[in-house]
């Protein structure tokens, strides 16, 4: 704590009021203050030929210039009481090393201050505090003496003092009061009475000394400055320090003012926050927080890359700071629940077991032997690659044959999850990628949704009428197919939405067509195209009672003993009622049997 000492004492030639604080020893940093003694009383001062030295550690004396200093090492405690009973008279020497206790003579400067003793204090602490006024500048010639302390001999130095009519020495002392002040008013160390003890000293050598001593500036630079004889060029080097003094001050108050406008900022926000949740424990949770809360829980589970991970902390951050009652809360809401919904590297076990595909294919469609085969040799290669750079299957025929049946059956056989887009119409190419999330309702491309809607990253996905893609001025939806389909690309597909990259690499894309006329040839270069011709009649015959007639059965509640139709009616219908190469017509003519009597179908 700063301990403030105010005290009055009289010397033979003024009398002085010193106002002191903390009284440290002498290698602490202390007030310097001024005697308000004139000129004339300090140059009368004679001084004596042979003088005891009092080495300081970090402290040099300035003419004119009282401070307290604390005495400790046995030597100079000596010093002081021989002194002090005498004239008061010592020499004012700083060390070149303040860590040196024991200083010999190399380890002192040359040039002092003739000091006097003013008063000598016992302090509650058991230590002495010395206060003394410097007087005049001095030259060791020789030391004579250094025991019981040091004695030397020693010559006077004389400041050279400006004439009174030099303009540029006047502005020279109204620079170093300007920029003093300046540096008192930046500095928190320096007591604000400084100012008024700077302001009322009139003698300009007394104030350049004051500033000399009172300035944070290395002892090294200090006692360069003690030792010029020059006035003038001493007050122009002074200058110079405390410009860069006033520089670093203002430098470290202008960050500590940003930093304490930023820790306000914060501490405001903190408090404001506190004082909210405080309302909402008065009203019950906040659905909003249960909301983020949920969302981050969500998302530790996720098993997303680190780029997507940064994008959801920063989003999650934006949306804790935004009101709910915003359209813009809304939109980041959305934003959000499809990052944590969207299955990133989550995938589903593949079944490679061929046999098992073959059984699957077989009990799901009757002929197509040559598709089957295809489509075998496809998956093999799958699984021989273990990854699906491969050629995008396109499935190639008439309506009715089976195409998306197909694809179905391939998903059951894999193991895998299975997904459907129907290109028919499509002319907006945000329908693949997606819309900007900016936008109001806006949405991820169909592709993305598919993808959540499964919750797999590697589903068979059906890209359904191909052939019947259209184009128009929101753009050509073919161009966004063409990075979707090409396993060089579809690695880091792009989604307008999302803004991030996904991964649909692992995703086995079949598309199907009526016909290659109508498809872009850059996305016909991408597919391996797998022709399924129209059914005969014997296989028409075929499918009907395998799959129709059981599938139509089972929709009307009819058993089998119910309902009877021969190879004769089956084979009727097909030649007379549905002329088709696929079977669908068939399918709706064994749907009107049904509700009809038999009869009356012929």
């Amino acid at each position: 704590m700063q301990k403030k000492i105010t005290m009055d004492f009289k010397n033979e030639k003024a009398k002085h009021k010193i106002i002191f604080s903390n009284i440290m020893d002498n290698n602490s940093d202390f007030l310097p203050i001024i005697s308000d003694g004139n000129d004339g009383s300090l140059e009368s001062s004679k001084i004596p030929e042979i003088l005891p030295i009092l080495p300081l550690k970090n402290t040099v004396l300035f003419s004119g210039v009282i401070v307290p200093i604390s005495v400790g090492r046995k030597k100079s405690l000596k010093l002081i009481k021989s002194v002090y009973k005498k004239n008061k008279l010592i020499g004012i020497i700083t060390q070149k090393d303040a860590k040196v206790n024991d200083p010999q003579k190399d380890d002192l400067y040359q040039v002092g201050t003739l000091a006097q003793i003013i008063k000598v204090l016992e302090m509650p602490d058991n230590s002495t505090t010395v206060i003394i006024q410097g007087i005049k500048r001095f030259k060791v010639e020789a030391f004579i003496k250094e025991k019981p302390y040091y004695q030397a001999v020693v010559s006077e130095l004389i400041d050279v003092v400006p004439p009174k009519n030099d303009d540029e020495f006047e502005a020279l002392i109204g620079s170093l009061t300007d920029i003093s002040v300046r540096i008192i008013e930046l500095s928190s160390h320096i007591p604000q009475e400084a100012i008024f003890a700077l302001k009322n000293i009139e003698n300009p050598r007394f104030l350049i000394n004051f500033i000399c001593s009172n300035s944070d500036i290395a002892p090294i630079e200090k006692q360069s400055l003690l030792e010029m004889d020059d006035l003038k060029q001493r007050a122009i080097l002074l200058l110079e320090h405390l410009t860069k003094e006033v520089q670093k001050l203002e430098l470290k108050d202008d960050i500590q003012s940003k930093v304490k406008l930023d820790m306000d900022q914060q501490q405001k926000e903190y408090f404001l926050h506190q004082q909210m949740k405080a309302i909402q424990n008065e009203l019950g949770d906040d659905p909003v927080d249960i909301e983020i809360e949920e969302l981050q829980k969500k998302a530790k589970k996720k098993k997303w890359s680190k780029e997507v991970e940064e994008v959801f902390d920063k989003e999650i951050g934006k949306l804790q700071r935004t009101n709910s009652a915003s359209p813009e809360y809304g939109n980041n809401i959305n934003y959000l629940q499809t990052l944590v919904e969207l299955p990133w590297n989550e995938y589903t076990k593949d079944n490679f077991d061929l046999k098992r595909a073959q059984k699957v294919l077989d009990k799901d469609h009757f002929g197509l032997d040559k598709v089957k085969e295809r489509i075998l040799e496809h998956l093999a290669v799958l699984k021989l690659k273990g990854d699906l750079k491969a050629p995008i299957i396109c499935l190639l025929g008439p309506p009715g044959v089976g195409k998306t049946s197909l694809g179905k059956s391939i998903a059951r056989a894999l193991d895998r999850k299975f997904a459907r887009i129907s290109l028919g119409g499509l002319h907006d190419e945000s329908e693949i990628r997606g819309h900007r999330k900016t936008y109001i309702g806006a949405m991820p491309g169909r592709i993305i949704q598919s993808i959540k809607k499964v919750n797999s990253s590697n589903p068979v996905f059906i890209l359904d009428e191909i052939d019947k893609v259209g184009n128009d001025y929101r753009g050509d939806p073919s161009f966004a197919l063409l990075e979707v389909l090409d396993p060089e690309q579809n690695s880091t597909f792009y989604d307008n939405y999302l803004e991030l990259e996904y991964d649909l690499s692992k995703v086995m894309f079949i598309a199907t067509a009526n016909s290659l006329g109508q498809v872009n040839p850059a996305l016909r270069d991408r597919m391996e195209i797998i022709d399924i011709s129209g059914y005969l009649v014997e296989e028409k015959i075929e499918i009907a009672k395998r799959h129709l007639l059981p599938k139509q059965l089972k929709e009307h509640g009819i058993s089998k003993s119910q309902i009877s139709l021969s190879k004769k009616i089956l084979e009727k219908l097909i030649e007379n009622y549905t002329r088709e190469s696929g079977v669908r017509q068939l399918e709706g003519a064994s749907k009107s049997c049904q509700k009809n009597n038999q009869k009356n179908c012929f």
